[in-house]
């Protein structure tokens, strides 16, 4: 999958510059062109799609923000739950009550971890539900979902997430790490690792086979 994935990036991609120009034209548009592509890769596109149609690409970009925000709202309330005691703690100036919050937060914040992790992981499937049917009420079938990650199995799910996160983030600290620069080389690679993303994950979803 990694090296399809790669491939499929590389023929979308080198030697193609104005295609790259208009997805990182796409990535300066607050990403949301970017989205709305991706997720044309993630509907199973091969070889990738032309850059066309921005309304379309606007629209579905919008819709995949609207449906992160949606997963994220647990963590959000989770999030104040575990900060604000803690600043009226601080506020009272009351080292027992400081203490005291400061162990809740901690507490919220393993709670939050963890569930970020699971959110991400119904998420992440939930968004190509989404690509797939064109229905975001598909994107919360939350039956469908663990029935895909099942069929996935769970263990091979997660390990093949955490090889891309980790290709990924690779390849993100070397572009961070060179001086001066690196922040536009990570700028200008992004339309790359898109795709070989959301080609990958489109690879890891239909490991599933058909639902």
């Amino acid at each position: 999958m990694l090296s399809e994935s790669f491939e499929y990036a590389q023929e979308g991609l080198v030697g193609k510059w104005m295609k790259w120009l208009l997805l990182l034209v796409a990535t300066i548009l607050l990403s949301l062109p970017l989205l709305g592509y991706a997720l044309k890769i993630l509907r199973g596109e091969k070889p990738s799609p032309e850059v066309s149609d921005w309304g379309t690409l606007f629209i579905d970009g919008i819709k995949y923000v609207v449906i992160l925000i949606i997963y994220f709202i647990p963590l959000i309330i989770i999030g104040v739950i575990s900060i604000v005691p803690l600043g009226f703690a601080i506020l009272s100036g009351q080292p027992e009550a400081i203490l005291a919050a400061i162990g809740a937060a901690l507490v919220g914040f393993v709670v939050f971890v963890i569930v970020a992790i699971l959110i991400a992981l119904i998420a992440c499937i939930g968004v190509i539900r989404f690509a797939r049917t064109g229905s975001m009420g598909e994107a919360f079938n939350f039956g469908a979902i663990l029935a895909t990650i099942g069929r996935i199995g769970w263990l091979s799910y997660i390990f093949a997430l955490i090889i891309m996160i980790i290709i990924v983030g690779i390849v993100e600290f070397i572009c961070m790490a060179i001086p001066i620069i690196g922040g536009l080389i990570s700028f200008v690679l992004t339309p790359f690792i898109v795709m070989f993303e959301a080609r990958y994950l489109c690879q890891v979803y239909d490991s599933a086979g058909n639902l």
